[in-house]
């Protein structure tokens, strides 16, 4: 493993407690940073602290990202405890329910459009103001191949992270002259406990669509995140970048 120099940084982690996030999480304390990790199951961040050996440079948060005072409390205790907030992994989402567009359950869509694009943009807009102040930050938002190709059964979260997407885009190009890069990465599926929302029949189609012939590992995911949030990454920003196995057209 490669080690990224993160020393004196700190993290936070959304969605942080389990799959994705988690090791991202890992990673990063590996590579020197401390972290905050963010999740709405306080039973899982339980979990998470005891798996991350209750190191002090770990603190947990319990947030609902889709909730604007959630994320303000959380930023403000995060700071409190830390001092500031180098880094951003906005990773916090869900799948939603398979159905076709026109028999989507309209709740269920808009949840995970709260979910999965609001509470990115909340986070970001809670925390980019601490990087500003600090004239340094690095975020990486978490999208997904579905934000560029739309997958069948699925147009909440393939709308979600289009919109993902093109906040990155907007949000990179505002914060270039402030030294705060923001970019996102495009995975296809890794098999976590985000496909125990979905009908085998379109996690099958999602492994049919990755010339690899297999789903992602979290691992993969982690290292390609800890050079996007290192200060090596001095130039790069407002970018997408592909983790789908030959899947990405474009």
């Amino acid at each position: 493993m490669n080690r990224i120099d993160l020393n004196h940084r700190h993290a936070v982690v959304t969605g942080g407690a389990q799959g994705i996030g988690l090791a991202i999480a890992t990673r990063l304390l590996a590579s020197g940073a401390s972290v905050s990790l963010w999740d709405r199951d306080e039973e899982l961040l339980s979990v998470a602290l005891r798996q991350l050996g209750g190191r002090d440079s770990v603190s947990a948060e319990t947030v609902d990202v889709s909730d604007a005072a959630s994320v303000s409390t959380a930023t403000a205790a995060t700071v409190e405890k830390h001092a500031r907030i180098d880094i951003l992994v906005a990773n916090a989402g869900i799948a939603g329910p398979n159905h076709r567009t026109w028999e989507y359950p309209i709740d269920a869509w808009k949840q995970v459009i709260d979910i999965n694009l609001v509470g990115v943009f909340l986070c970001c807009h809670a925390v980019v103001p601490h990087m500003v102040r600090q004239g340094y930050g690095r975020i990486v938002n978490v999208a997904s191949i579905a934000g560029k190709e739309g997958n069948a059964n699925a147009s909440a979260y393939s709308a979600s992270k289009a919109g993902v997407i093109a906040l990155t885009k907007s949000l990179g190009k505002e914060t270039a002259q402030q030294n705060i890069a923001v970019n996102c990465i495009t995975p296809a599926a890794a098999r976590t406990r985000i496909f125990d929302q979905m009908t085998q029949e379109h996690i099958d189609f999602m492994l049919s669509r990755i010339p690899r012939g297999r789903f992602l590992e979290v691992n993969e995911v982690s290292a390609m995140v800890a050079w996007l949030v290192s200060e090596e990454n001095s130039f790069t920003t407002g970018a997408v970048f592909d983790l789908s196995g030959g899947r990405a057209t474009y």
